[in-house]
């Protein structure tokens, strides 16, 4: 792939990095790990109190390398391959090659797995071994762990965590099942190839890890181990399917996204499964003192959850039990503070207490629980799904988050409107300011939507609920007609990343072209260059939005500064003197995105996706909050979709180099849409029904086109809405 060109899903390089953060991951829904390292983390499974909360550190039989004692200077090679989710390293020595296969089994969430096979490549018949390079020693900094009896061939260990996060609370248990790694293995003087499987299996019971072994090992005796792994993640991958057609950079971080993201959720059909949350670092990070030590924050909620949603609304409903079952710990947290209701946590682990270890974000940064909220209203537009509220602790949450907000506004007699006080808005340059725009804004779409959730549940409506909703503050300059970041805010002030810019979309808090350009323009030149990843994927939904399309590529441009090793275009280390190119930077096959010089280095690393928070490399890696970003340019951005209570809107937009975009599986009311659009035409298909809500397309000019399973629909690209069909009966 040194052309860029190819499989945009398949990640090469001939060296990895030294920095081992940028090592490339493999993770499951429960289970996660960078490859060569000694250790993983199983979800759900935090050390240490309240501040000191992390992950804990599992011990992982996993984390060896191959080496190859008797060739000189053998040629390796690392490749990631999205569609089939397997890491590999080969090396290549004239007489043989070895490879060693690594992967969180997809669908058996509770079991990670390894391979290696040595194939002889010529006739001769002397003995070929290859070494295991290991670290692991069975032992943990967070977990009391104890020898068990072996069980089918596996070695056992099992222990619990040593600090609960709260006083008295439970300590999360790990029980843990390996085969055993010998130093070497040896391919035999009359053999041709030979393959050795290693089983690891991690779960909170010794019942479901004894489970999840013996259905490896079973899979492993009939040859289909690896097979099951692949056909698991093919079908999800089918399922999630985005394609584009344009520069092969922009191919690459596509498949890079859906990766990680989608190796984040759990797998469908397994509704007994508990999930624990996504972390802007994902599960295979989270150690003391690495990517946020393991927590989850808005990122999950407001970044990376509505490209779920669309995708996958099966995930998108285990998201929104995560923050159900951490109900209480949130109304502890509300209770502590003075207030009513349920307040959630700036950051999160197990109980939805706070676990921030800097008092002033936990305390201030209280937007997160409308963004909580903003998840479970896009959830129930895109699902209508009331048994999540009715039945299932929805209604609980919602309720609880509205009398959260009353209580934390008081009334202004001089301006005769509402106010939220002293809070961290998401520019986090600020603190204890007053009447922060997105935080007032997002309380107000919290308020709404409980209102209209607790008419469709026919509940009654406290009138205090929409009285607050009209009545809150949201800074607005009538003479600039922009919205001041709060109150006090002067202009050119510098900003972190994206807050005011979100107003727009994700809330689509009301207000005209010409406010929303004014917003853009405002904050645009004055948010840090150096701010996290998915702050410049809002500003080219904002452009694209306008229909502003070169604007919109610029800022799309700035995200690949977060983007970097360990796998290059080029397929080799990454050349140093790529940062001395001229300012122009490089370009992708003729004008296709050319890059500023600054970004030279993270777009030159950029085959594998490992995102990092900051351009500078600071900050959490593996960055999903970054990715999550990056996705909902192209999937609410080049779209247009907007997710309301009357339908699902579009009105697509995307740069010249971009000729065509198709996802697959859109969900929307239980039906999966297959949607193509090119500047000349969209074409929908509904590829699986729901007879509840049959759908139709509706053009802005009134133009109606019924949509029906198996059977293609086009038009002219236009502004439009997906809805339920009013006229047609199951």
């Amino acid at each position: 792939m040194a052309d860029g060109e190819g499989d945009p899903g398949m990640f090469t390089a001939t060296a990895l990095p030294g920095d081992p953060r940028l090592l490339p991951t493999v993770t499951s829904a429960f289970l996660g790990t960078r490859v060569f390292r000694d250790i993983l983390h199983a979800a759900g499974v935090y050390s240490g109190a309240a501040g000191d909360t992390h992950r804990a550190d599992v011990p992982s039989p996993l984390g060896l390398r191959m080496a190859a004692p008797d060739a000189h200077s053998p040629d390796e090679s690392f490749a990631l391959d999205t569609w089939t989710g397997t890491f590999s390293h080969r090396i290549q020595s004239p007489g043989y090659t070895a490879t060693h296969q690594l992967y969180a089994h997809h669908s058996l969430v509770h079991l990670m797995a390894f391979s290696i096979t040595i194939r002889r490549l010529d006739g001769s018949t002397h003995p070929v071994t290859i070494q295991l390079r290991s670290l692991f020693v069975p032992q943990s900094r967070d977990l009391d762990l104890t020898p068990g009896p072996d069980f089918q061939g596996a070695h056992y260990i099992y222990g619990q965590t040593l600090v609960p996060e709260v006083e008295g609370g439970p300590r999360p248990a790990v029980h843990m099942l390996w085969t055993p790694i010998p130093q070497s293995l040896t391919l035999g003087g009359e053999e041709r190839e030979r393959c050795w499987e290693f089983l690891t299996a991690v779960a909170g019971s010794e019942e479901e890890a004894k489970r999840s072994y013996s259905a490896g090992l079973a899979l492993a005796a009939a040859g289909s181990l690896h097979r099951s792994h692949v056909r698991a993640w093919a079908a999800l991958r089918r399922g999630c399917s985005v394609e584009l057609d344009g520069p092969p950079a922009l191919r690459q971080a596509l498949h890079g996204c859906l990766y990680y993201l989608l190796s984040a959720i759990p797998p469908r059909d397994s509704p007994g499964l508990l999930f624990h949350g996504i972390s802007p670092g994902g599960l295979s990070n989270g150690t003391r003192g690495e990517d946020y030590w393991g927590h989850v924050f808005w990122d999950q909620d407001t970044w990376i959850f509505p490209n779920i949603l669309l995708l996958c609304p099966e995930a998108a409903r285990a998201i929104l039990q995560y923050r159900i079952r951490t109900l209480e710990g949130a109304r502890r947290n509300a209770q502590e503070q003075g207030y009513e209701g349920a307040k959630f946590p700036w950051e999160s682990a197990a109980t939805g207490r706070e676990v921030c270890p800097e008092e002033i974000y936990g305390a201030q940064e209280i937007h997160v629980t409308g963004d909580v909220l903003m998840a479970f209203e896009q959830y129930y537009c895109t699902t209508q799904d009331q048994k999540l509220f009715r039945e299932d602790g929805g209604w609980e949450l919602v309720e609880a988050v509205a009398q959260y907000w009353c209580s934390r506004m008081v009334w202004s007699e001089e301006e005769q409107l509402y106010h939220i006080r002293g809070v961290m808005p998401p520019d986090e340059y600020r603190s204890q300011v007053d009447n922060s725009a997105y935080t007032n804004a997002v309380a107000r779409r919290s308020l709404n939507f409980a209102a209209d959730m607790a008419r469709d549940l026919l509940l009654p409506v406290p009138e205090e609920w929409e009285d607050r909703a009209r009545k809150i503050k949201v800074p607005f300059d009538e003479e600039r007609k922009y919205h001041p970041e709060y109150d006090g805010y002067s202009p050119g002030e510098p900003v972190k990343q994206a807050d005011v810019v979100l107003l727009g979309f994700p809330l689509m808090h009301p207000m005209s072209a010409e406010v929303r350009r004014n917003d853009l323009e405002m904050y645009e030149p004055v948010t840090d260059p150096a701010g996290p990843a998915m702050t410049w994927s809002m500003f080219a939904v904002g452009w694209l939005e306008l229909k502003e399309v070169q604007r919109a590529r610029s800022q799309l441009e700035k995200c690949f500064g977060n983007i970097t090793e360990p796998f290059k275009v080029d397929g080799g280390a990454a050349d140093p003197s790529c940062s001395q190119a001229g300012d122009k930077g490089i370009e992708t096959h003729g004008a296709a995105w050319s890059i500023p010089n600054q970004l030279l280095r993270p777009l030159f690393l950029l085959l594998e996706q490992v995102w990092v928070e900051n351009s500078d490399g600071s900050g959490a890696v593996n960055f999903l909050t970054g990715m999550g970003g990056f996705l909902q340019v192209i999937l609410f951005g080049f779209t247009g979709f907007r997710i309301t209570r009357s339908g699902l809107l579009f009105d697509p937009a995307f740069p010249d180099d971009i000729t065509k975009l198709k996802v697959s599986s859109v969900s929307y009311l239980g039906n999966k849409l297959e949607v193509t659009i090119t500047r000349e035409e969209i074409r929908m298909e509904v590829t699986e029904a729901s007879w509840d809500h049959p759908l139709e397309a509706v053009l802005g000019s009134g133009q109606r086109f019924p949509l029906w399973e198996g059977q293609s629909v086009s038009f002219p690209t236009a502004p439009g809405r997906i809805q339920r069909s009013p006229s047609r009966t199951p």
